[in-house]
Protein backbone atom coordinates (compact mmCIF):
# COMPACT_ATOMS: atom_id res chain seq x y z
CA UNK A 1 0.00 0.00 0.00
CA UNK A 2 2.79 2.26 1.12
CA UNK A 3 4.49 1.86 -2.55
CA UNK A 4 1.21 2.63 -4.12
CA UNK A 5 1.34 6.12 -2.32
CA UNK A 6 4.77 6.74 -2.80
CA UNK A 7 3.99 6.28 -6.74
CA UNK A 8 1.24 9.39 -6.63
CA UNK A 9 1.88 12.29 -7.86
CA UNK A 10 -0.66 14.54 -6.15
CA UNK A 11 -0.72 17.89 -7.49
CA UNK A 12 -0.06 21.28 -5.85
CA UNK A 13 -3.03 22.14 -2.88
CA UNK A 14 -5.56 24.19 -4.99
CA UNK A 15 -4.95 21.98 -7.99
CA UNK A 16 -5.68 19.00 -6.05
CA UNK A 17 -8.70 20.58 -4.43
CA UNK A 18 -10.34 22.08 -7.24
CA UNK A 19 -10.46 18.49 -8.64
CA UNK A 20 -12.51 17.19 -5.61
CA UNK A 21 -14.70 20.04 -6.00
CA UNK A 22 -15.28 19.14 -9.57
CA UNK A 23 -16.23 15.63 -9.02
CA UNK A 24 -18.62 16.07 -6.18
CA UNK A 25 -20.19 18.42 -8.76
CA UNK A 26 -20.51 15.46 -11.20
CA UNK A 27 -21.91 13.58 -8.39
CA UNK A 28 -24.92 15.91 -7.88
CA UNK A 29 -25.88 14.52 -11.43
CA UNK A 30 -25.60 11.18 -10.23
CA UNK A 31 -26.29 10.48 -6.26
CA UNK A 32 -30.26 11.09 -5.70
CA UNK A 33 -31.34 14.63 -3.82
CA UNK A 34 -32.97 14.90 -0.78
CA UNK A 35 -33.31 17.22 2.26
CA UNK A 36 -34.34 17.24 5.95
CA UNK A 37 -36.16 20.36 7.23
CA UNK A 38 -34.01 21.77 10.10
CA UNK A 39 -34.86 24.16 13.13
CA UNK A 40 -32.62 26.34 14.82
CA UNK A 41 -31.49 25.17 18.20
CA UNK A 42 -29.38 26.84 21.32
CA UNK A 43 -26.24 24.98 22.36
CA UNK A 44 -24.85 27.64 25.25
CA UNK A 45 -24.22 30.66 23.51
CA UNK A 46 -24.23 29.17 20.49
CA UNK A 47 -27.12 28.62 17.95
CA UNK A 48 -27.14 25.94 15.50
CA UNK A 49 -29.58 25.11 12.29
CA UNK A 50 -30.03 20.99 13.39
CA UNK A 51 -31.85 18.65 10.90
CA UNK A 52 -35.15 16.83 12.49
CA UNK A 53 -35.45 13.71 12.62
CA UNK A 54 -38.26 11.74 10.02
CA UNK A 55 -38.30 14.70 7.68
CA UNK A 56 -36.62 13.55 4.62
CA UNK A 57 -38.14 13.50 1.46
CA UNK A 58 -36.78 12.50 -2.28
CA UNK A 59 -35.95 15.58 -4.57
CA UNK A 60 -36.34 14.95 -8.56
CA UNK A 61 -33.97 16.42 -10.16
CA UNK A 62 -33.88 19.26 -13.04
CA UNK A 63 -31.50 18.86 -15.70
CA UNK A 64 -31.80 21.21 -18.57
CA UNK A 65 -29.47 22.45 -21.05
CA UNK A 66 -29.52 26.00 -19.52
CA UNK A 67 -29.05 24.41 -16.21
CA UNK A 68 -25.87 22.24 -16.75
CA UNK A 69 -23.93 25.42 -18.09
CA UNK A 70 -24.89 28.77 -15.86
CA UNK A 71 -27.86 26.83 -13.50
CA UNK A 72 -31.10 26.79 -13.64
CA UNK A 73 -33.32 26.56 -10.70
CA UNK A 74 -37.26 25.07 -10.25
CA UNK A 75 -39.46 25.21 -7.53
CA UNK A 76 -39.96 21.44 -5.58
CA UNK A 77 -36.59 20.49 -7.60
CA UNK A 78 -33.16 19.94 -6.71
CA UNK A 79 -30.72 21.46 -9.61
CA UNK A 80 -27.38 19.61 -10.20
CA UNK A 81 -24.18 21.86 -10.13
CA UNK A 82 -23.95 23.89 -13.36
CA UNK A 83 -20.77 24.44 -14.87
CA UNK A 84 -20.65 28.24 -13.86
CA UNK A 85 -22.00 26.56 -10.46
CA UNK A 86 -18.39 24.67 -10.08
CA UNK A 87 -16.40 27.76 -10.94
CA UNK A 88 -17.98 29.77 -8.40
CA UNK A 89 -18.14 27.25 -5.74
CA UNK A 90 -14.91 28.37 -4.45
CA UNK A 91 -15.07 32.14 -4.03
CA UNK A 92 -18.35 31.07 -2.28
CA UNK A 93 -16.90 28.39 0.15
CA UNK A 94 -14.12 31.69 0.64
CA UNK A 95 -17.26 33.90 1.46
CA UNK A 96 -18.22 31.10 3.75
CA UNK A 97 -15.35 30.48 5.69
CA UNK A 98 -14.38 33.87 5.55
CA UNK A 99 -14.38 34.20 9.44
CA UNK A 100 -11.66 31.74 9.30
CA UNK A 101 -9.88 33.00 6.62
CA UNK A 102 -9.52 36.29 8.10
CA UNK A 103 -8.88 35.03 11.75
CA UNK A 104 -5.72 32.63 9.86
CA UNK A 105 -4.52 36.30 8.72
CA UNK A 106 -4.98 38.37 11.82
CA UNK A 107 -2.86 35.22 14.38
CA UNK A 108 -0.41 35.34 11.18
CA UNK A 109 -0.03 38.82 12.01
CA UNK A 110 0.43 39.45 15.74
CA UNK A 111 3.06 36.29 15.36
CA UNK A 112 4.63 38.43 12.49
CA UNK A 113 4.66 41.08 15.28
CA UNK A 114 5.90 38.84 18.14
CA UNK A 115 8.63 37.29 15.61
CA UNK A 116 10.04 41.39 14.79
CA UNK A 117 10.13 41.70 18.84
CA UNK A 118 12.75 38.77 18.71
CA UNK A 119 10.46 37.16 21.51
CA UNK A 120 9.59 33.44 20.18
CA UNK A 121 12.85 32.95 19.05
CA UNK A 122 14.80 33.93 22.30
CA UNK A 123 11.71 31.79 23.54
CA UNK A 124 12.96 28.72 21.68
CA UNK A 125 16.49 29.45 22.16
CA UNK A 126 15.75 28.92 25.85
CA UNK A 127 13.85 26.24 25.93
CA UNK A 128 16.94 24.26 23.19
CA UNK A 129 19.62 25.31 25.86
CA UNK A 130 17.01 23.89 29.15
CA UNK A 131 16.00 20.55 27.23
CA UNK A 132 18.70 20.48 24.29
CA UNK A 133 20.66 17.38 26.12
CA UNK A 134 17.00 15.38 26.09
CA UNK A 135 15.39 15.99 23.04
CA UNK A 136 12.94 13.42 23.79
CA UNK A 137 11.53 15.42 27.13
CA UNK A 138 10.90 18.32 25.16
CA UNK A 139 9.21 17.17 22.38
CA UNK A 140 7.15 15.34 24.84
CA UNK A 141 6.19 18.35 26.64
CA UNK A 142 5.72 20.13 23.52
CA UNK A 143 3.13 17.73 22.65
CA UNK A 144 1.52 17.63 25.78
CA UNK A 145 0.61 21.21 25.54
CA UNK A 146 -0.77 21.29 22.24
CA UNK A 147 -2.84 18.14 22.81
CA UNK A 148 -4.23 19.44 26.13
CA UNK A 149 -5.52 23.03 24.02
CA UNK A 150 -6.72 20.86 21.29
CA UNK A 151 -8.69 18.72 23.37
CA UNK A 152 -10.37 21.31 26.02
CA UNK A 153 -10.23 24.17 23.58
CA UNK A 154 -10.67 22.96 20.12
CA UNK A 155 -7.70 24.61 19.09
CA UNK A 156 -6.40 24.02 15.47
CA UNK A 157 -6.48 27.12 13.40
CA UNK A 158 -4.44 28.61 16.18
CA UNK A 159 -1.45 26.78 15.91
CA UNK A 160 -0.94 27.52 12.09
CA UNK A 161 1.70 30.22 12.53
CA UNK A 162 3.76 28.08 14.92
CA UNK A 163 4.68 25.70 12.18
CA UNK A 164 7.94 27.22 10.95
CA UNK A 165 8.70 27.58 15.48
CA UNK A 166 8.65 23.83 15.50
CA UNK A 167 10.34 23.34 12.23
CA UNK A 168 13.32 25.50 13.81
CA UNK A 169 12.84 23.51 16.61
CA UNK A 170 13.39 20.49 14.80
CA UNK A 171 15.98 21.07 12.70
CA UNK A 172 18.15 22.00 15.52
CA UNK A 173 17.12 18.82 17.31
CA UNK A 174 18.57 16.81 14.58
CA UNK A 175 15.15 16.02 12.91
CA UNK A 176 13.47 16.55 9.63
CA UNK A 177 10.78 18.85 8.12
CA UNK A 178 7.67 16.33 8.54
CA UNK A 179 8.85 15.45 12.44
CA UNK A 180 9.00 19.30 13.27
CA UNK A 181 5.27 19.34 11.87
CA UNK A 182 4.14 15.82 13.74
CA UNK A 183 5.22 17.68 16.88
CA UNK A 184 2.36 19.95 16.62
CA UNK A 185 -0.04 18.67 14.05
CA UNK A 186 -0.18 15.01 15.34
CA UNK A 187 -0.54 16.38 18.64
CA UNK A 188 -3.17 18.77 17.58
CA UNK A 189 -5.73 16.49 16.06
CA UNK A 190 -5.21 13.38 18.65
CA UNK A 191 -6.02 15.85 21.34
CA UNK A 192 -8.96 17.61 18.94
CA UNK A 193 -9.98 14.09 18.06
CA UNK A 194 -9.65 12.88 22.25
CA UNK A 195 -11.99 15.58 22.93
CA UNK A 196 -12.52 16.69 26.58
CA UNK A 197 -14.34 20.12 26.88
CA UNK A 198 -13.81 21.23 23.23
CA UNK A 199 -16.29 23.24 22.72
CA UNK A 200 -16.70 23.00 18.77
CA UNK A 201 -16.96 19.46 18.89
CA UNK A 202 -18.36 17.12 21.94
CA UNK A 203 -20.16 20.17 23.77
CA UNK A 204 -22.41 20.63 20.76
CA UNK A 205 -22.34 17.35 20.15
CA UNK A 206 -23.62 16.80 23.56
CA UNK A 207 -26.11 19.40 23.42
CA UNK A 208 -27.88 18.31 20.39
CA UNK A 209 -28.04 15.05 21.71
CA UNK A 210 -29.61 16.32 25.09
CA UNK A 211 -27.02 15.03 27.66
CA UNK A 212 -25.42 17.15 29.93
CA UNK A 213 -22.44 18.96 29.45
CA UNK A 214 -19.27 17.65 30.12
CA UNK A 215 -20.27 14.49 31.49
CA UNK A 216 -18.92 11.19 30.72
CA UNK A 217 -15.38 13.15 31.39
CA UNK A 218 -13.78 10.18 32.93
CA UNK A 219 -13.63 7.78 30.24
CA UNK A 220 -12.99 10.20 27.75
CA UNK A 221 -9.91 11.92 29.89
CA UNK A 222 -8.69 7.99 29.74
CA UNK A 223 -8.85 7.78 25.76
CA UNK A 224 -7.11 10.79 25.89
CA UNK A 225 -4.13 9.25 27.82
CA UNK A 226 -4.10 6.44 25.06
CA UNK A 227 -5.01 8.43 22.62
CA UNK A 228 -1.96 10.97 23.22
CA UNK A 229 0.87 8.35 24.10
CA UNK A 230 0.20 6.27 21.27
CA UNK A 231 1.06 9.54 18.89
CA UNK A 232 4.41 10.54 21.44
CA UNK A 233 5.36 7.46 20.78
CA UNK A 234 5.39 6.78 16.90
CA UNK A 235 6.86 10.02 16.56
CA UNK A 236 9.69 9.63 18.64
CA UNK A 237 10.43 6.17 17.07
CA UNK A 238 10.33 8.16 13.73
CA UNK A 239 12.51 10.33 15.17
CA UNK A 240 14.81 7.76 16.55
CA UNK A 241 14.53 6.26 13.21
CA UNK A 242 15.94 8.48 10.92
CA UNK A 243 18.19 10.35 13.50
CA UNK A 244 20.23 6.85 13.12
CA UNK A 245 19.57 6.35 9.16
CA UNK A 246 18.61 10.07 7.55
CA UNK A 247 17.72 8.05 4.78
CA UNK A 248 14.92 6.79 6.67
CA UNK A 249 12.93 9.72 6.53
CA UNK A 250 10.25 10.29 4.63
CA UNK A 251 11.39 13.43 2.51
CA UNK A 252 15.32 11.64 2.46
CA UNK A 253 16.27 14.30 -0.27
CA UNK A 254 14.98 17.07 1.50
CA UNK A 255 17.74 19.78 2.48
CA UNK A 256 15.23 21.00 5.00
CA UNK A 257 16.44 24.83 4.54
CA UNK A 258 14.26 27.22 6.42
CA UNK A 259 16.28 30.75 4.98
CA UNK A 260 12.52 31.91 4.32
CA UNK A 261 11.49 32.15 7.53
CA UNK A 262 15.09 34.38 8.74
CA UNK A 263 15.01 33.12 12.28
CA UNK A 264 18.13 34.56 14.13
CA UNK A 265 19.41 33.51 17.73
CA UNK A 266 18.28 35.83 20.23
CA UNK A 267 19.22 36.51 23.43
CA UNK A 268 16.13 36.11 25.97
CA UNK A 269 15.85 39.52 27.59
CA UNK A 270 13.91 40.77 30.60
CA UNK A 271 11.31 42.38 27.91
CA UNK A 272 10.81 38.98 26.34
CA UNK A 273 10.00 37.65 29.52
CA UNK A 274 7.24 40.23 30.05
CA UNK A 275 5.75 39.96 26.46
CA UNK A 276 5.67 36.06 27.13
CA UNK A 277 3.56 36.78 30.15
CA UNK A 278 1.41 39.20 29.32
CA UNK A 279 0.49 37.22 26.27
CA UNK A 280 -0.31 33.68 28.05
CA UNK A 281 -1.76 36.15 30.59
CA UNK A 282 -4.23 37.36 27.22
CA UNK A 283 -4.21 34.23 25.44
CA UNK A 284 -5.80 32.47 28.93
CA UNK A 285 -8.52 34.91 29.16
CA UNK A 286 -9.48 34.22 25.38
CA UNK A 287 -9.81 30.48 26.30
CA UNK A 288 -11.88 31.19 29.23
CA UNK A 289 -14.05 33.67 27.14
CA UNK A 290 -14.56 31.11 24.49
CA UNK A 291 -15.64 28.85 27.42
CA UNK A 292 -17.61 31.41 29.83
CA UNK A 293 -18.81 34.02 27.73
CA UNK A 294 -19.58 32.03 24.58
CA UNK A 295 -16.64 34.09 22.06
CA UNK A 296 -16.44 32.37 18.88
CA UNK A 297 -13.68 33.70 15.45
CA UNK A 298 -14.29 37.21 15.70
CA UNK A 299 -13.66 37.77 19.17
CA UNK A 300 -10.86 35.70 19.08
CA UNK A 301 -9.07 37.53 16.42
CA UNK A 302 -9.67 40.81 18.65
CA UNK A 303 -8.06 39.15 21.39
CA UNK A 304 -5.22 37.86 19.42
CA UNK A 305 -4.81 41.86 18.21
CA UNK A 306 -4.76 42.57 22.03
CA UNK A 307 -1.69 40.48 22.53
CA UNK A 308 -0.06 42.04 19.10
CA UNK A 309 -0.72 45.59 20.77
CA UNK A 310 0.38 44.81 24.19
CA UNK A 311 4.02 42.94 22.16
CA UNK A 312 4.65 46.70 20.32
CA UNK A 313 4.09 48.65 23.39
CA UNK A 314 5.81 46.13 25.57
CA UNK A 315 9.07 45.85 23.09
CA UNK A 316 8.67 50.03 22.43
CA UNK A 317 8.63 49.04 18.61
CA UNK A 318 8.11 51.79 16.51
CA UNK A 319 4.05 51.90 14.41
CA UNK A 320 6.03 51.64 11.50
CA UNK A 321 7.71 48.18 11.74
CA UNK A 322 5.16 46.92 13.76
CA UNK A 323 2.80 47.01 10.84
CA UNK A 324 5.33 46.15 8.35
CA UNK A 325 5.73 42.74 10.75
CA UNK A 326 2.45 42.14 10.15
CA UNK A 327 2.01 43.02 6.96
CA UNK A 328 4.81 40.56 6.71
CA UNK A 329 2.87 37.89 9.03
CA UNK A 330 -0.27 38.14 7.22
CA UNK A 331 1.96 37.24 4.11
CA UNK A 332 2.82 34.27 5.11
CA UNK A 333 -0.23 32.81 5.70
CA UNK A 334 -2.08 33.81 2.05
CA UNK A 335 -1.56 29.99 1.15
CA UNK A 336 -2.65 28.35 4.29
CA UNK A 337 -5.73 31.06 4.57
CA UNK A 338 -7.30 30.81 0.99
CA UNK A 339 -6.75 26.86 1.23
CA UNK A 340 -9.24 26.89 3.94
CA UNK A 341 -11.92 28.85 1.36
CA UNK A 342 -11.00 25.92 -1.69
CA UNK A 343 -11.53 23.20 0.69
CA UNK A 344 -14.84 24.74 1.93
CA UNK A 345 -15.91 25.00 -1.61
CA UNK A 346 -16.50 21.15 -1.35
CA UNK A 347 -19.09 21.08 0.99
CA UNK A 348 -20.86 24.02 -1.12
CA UNK A 349 -21.28 21.94 -4.10
CA UNK A 350 -23.26 19.49 -1.91
CA UNK A 351 -25.31 21.35 -0.83
CA UNK A 352 -26.07 23.23 -4.00
CA UNK A 353 -27.07 19.78 -5.61
CA UNK A 354 -28.77 18.77 -2.09
CA UNK A 355 -27.27 15.24 -2.01
CA UNK A 356 -25.39 16.02 1.23
CA UNK A 357 -28.94 14.98 2.98
CA UNK A 358 -29.14 11.65 1.02
CA UNK A 359 -25.73 10.55 2.28
CA UNK A 360 -26.51 10.81 5.87
CA UNK A 361 -30.07 9.47 5.65
CA UNK A 362 -28.99 6.42 3.98
CA UNK A 363 -25.84 5.85 6.26
CA UNK A 364 -28.30 6.21 9.68
CA UNK A 365 -30.95 3.73 7.85
CA UNK A 366 -28.30 1.29 6.98
CA UNK A 367 -26.81 1.15 11.10
CA UNK A 368 -29.94 0.43 12.57
CA UNK A 369 -29.86 -2.99 11.18
CA UNK A 370 -26.94 -4.08 12.83
CA UNK A 371 -25.45 -5.63 16.28
CA UNK A 372 -25.15 -3.06 18.75
CA UNK A 373 -21.04 -3.91 18.31
CA UNK A 374 -21.03 -3.30 14.89
CA UNK A 375 -23.31 -0.31 14.69
CA UNK A 376 -21.31 1.77 17.06
CA UNK A 377 -18.55 0.69 14.78
CA UNK A 378 -20.82 1.40 12.00
CA UNK A 379 -21.35 4.98 13.59
CA UNK A 380 -17.62 5.81 13.38
CA UNK A 381 -16.84 4.79 9.64
CA UNK A 382 -20.04 6.84 8.84
CA UNK A 383 -18.82 9.88 10.62
CA UNK A 384 -15.24 9.52 9.35
CA UNK A 385 -16.34 9.19 6.28
CA UNK A 386 -18.91 11.95 6.33
CA UNK A 387 -15.42 14.36 7.67
CA UNK A 388 -14.21 14.09 4.11
CA UNK A 389 -17.44 16.17 2.89
CA UNK A 390 -17.81 18.25 5.75
CA UNK A 391 -14.58 18.86 7.69
CA UNK A 392 -15.96 21.35 10.24
CA UNK A 393 -16.76 19.57 14.05
CA UNK A 394 -19.48 21.73 14.66
CA UNK A 395 -20.86 21.46 11.43
CA UNK A 396 -21.20 18.23 11.35
CA UNK A 397 -22.84 17.76 14.49
CA UNK A 398 -25.05 19.79 13.27
CA UNK A 399 -26.54 17.35 10.78
CA UNK A 400 -25.13 14.18 11.92
CA UNK A 401 -25.63 13.86 15.66
CA UNK A 402 -29.68 14.57 15.41
CA UNK A 403 -29.99 11.21 13.62
CA UNK A 404 -27.47 9.38 15.85
CA UNK A 405 -28.54 10.25 18.78
CA UNK A 406 -32.26 8.93 18.45
CA UNK A 407 -30.51 6.51 16.40
CA UNK A 408 -28.57 5.29 19.49
CA UNK A 409 -31.92 4.87 21.08
CA UNK A 410 -33.10 2.79 18.94
CA UNK A 411 -30.50 0.19 18.64
CA UNK A 412 -29.34 0.00 22.43
CA UNK A 413 -26.31 2.28 22.61
CA UNK A 414 -25.79 5.19 24.63
CA UNK A 415 -25.92 9.08 23.44
CA UNK A 416 -22.86 9.70 24.90
CA UNK A 417 -21.19 6.44 22.76
CA UNK A 418 -22.72 8.39 19.61
CA UNK A 419 -20.72 11.71 20.58
CA UNK A 420 -17.84 9.41 21.22
CA UNK A 421 -18.09 7.84 18.00
CA UNK A 422 -18.85 11.09 16.68
CA UNK A 423 -15.54 13.33 18.06
CA UNK A 424 -13.45 10.70 17.13
CA UNK A 425 -14.56 9.74 13.39
CA UNK A 426 -14.48 13.48 12.86
CA UNK A 427 -11.21 14.24 14.68
CA UNK A 428 -8.45 11.63 13.65
CA UNK A 429 -9.82 11.44 9.79
CA UNK A 430 -8.51 15.37 9.68
CA UNK A 431 -5.08 13.83 9.87
CA UNK A 432 -5.40 12.42 6.08
CA UNK A 433 -8.52 14.16 4.23
CA UNK A 434 -7.23 16.54 1.56
CA UNK A 435 -10.10 18.67 2.14
CA UNK A 436 -9.43 19.64 5.38
CA UNK A 437 -8.40 23.02 4.99
CA UNK A 438 -6.23 23.55 8.33
CA UNK A 439 -3.97 20.17 7.07
CA UNK A 440 -3.88 21.10 3.76
CA UNK A 441 -2.65 24.94 4.93
CA UNK A 442 -0.11 23.60 7.78
CA UNK A 443 1.56 20.96 4.95
CA UNK A 444 1.50 24.04 2.44
CA UNK A 445 3.62 25.89 5.04
CA UNK A 446 5.81 23.10 6.21
CA UNK A 447 6.42 22.24 2.72
CA UNK A 448 5.34 18.76 3.03
CA UNK A 449 3.81 16.92 0.01
CA UNK A 450 0.69 15.30 0.87
CA UNK A 451 1.01 12.13 -0.68
CA UNK A 452 4.72 11.85 1.59
CA UNK A 453 2.04 12.92 4.90
CA UNK A 454 0.01 10.24 3.80
CA UNK A 455 2.42 7.83 3.94
CA UNK A 456 4.02 8.93 6.81
CA UNK A 457 0.54 9.32 9.26
CA UNK A 458 -1.28 6.73 8.08
CA UNK A 459 0.29 4.00 9.99
CA UNK A 460 -0.49 5.62 13.02
CA UNK A 461 -4.01 6.68 11.69
CA UNK A 462 -4.66 3.13 11.77
CA UNK A 463 -3.68 2.17 15.10
CA UNK A 464 -5.96 5.44 16.57
CA UNK A 465 -8.59 3.76 14.30
CA UNK A 466 -8.26 0.62 16.15
CA UNK A 467 -8.16 2.14 19.62
CA UNK A 468 -11.07 3.97 18.84
CA UNK A 469 -13.41 0.54 17.86
CA UNK A 470 -11.58 -0.88 21.24
CA UNK A 471 -13.09 2.24 23.23
CA UNK A 472 -16.22 1.87 21.10
CA UNK A 473 -17.07 -2.14 22.47
CA UNK A 474 -16.20 -1.07 25.90
CA UNK A 475 -18.52 1.77 25.51
CA UNK A 476 -20.87 -0.11 24.54
CA UNK A 477 -20.36 -3.45 27.55
CA UNK A 478 -20.23 -0.71 30.02
CA UNK A 479 -23.19 1.35 28.64
CA UNK A 480 -20.76 4.42 29.02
Amino acid sequence: MFSFIKQIQVPHVFTLLTIVVFICSIFTYIITSGTYQREPIQVGTLTRNVVVPGTYRELPKHISPKGVIIGEEVQGKASPVSFFGFLSAIPRGMEEAADIIFFIFIIGGVFGILQKTGTIMAFIQKLLDMFGHSSNLLVIILMIAVSVGASTLGMGEEFIPLIPLFLVVSKKLGYDRVFGLGIVWLAAEAGFAAATTNPFTVNIAQGIAEIPLNSGMTFRLIFFAFALSITVIFLLRYGAKIKKDPSKSIMPDDDFSLEEHSFEKVDFKKEHLITLIVGAGLFAFIIFAVQEFGWWINEMAGGFLLIGFSAIVISHMSLNDATKAFVKGMEDMVVAALVVGFARGVQVVLQDGQILDTIIYSAAGQLKNFHQFVAAGGMLVFQTTLNFFIPSGSGQAAVTMPLMAPLSDLIGITRQTAVFAFTCGDGFSNMIIPTSGTLMAVLAIAKVPYAKWLKFVLPLFAVLFLLSIVFLIIAVIIQY
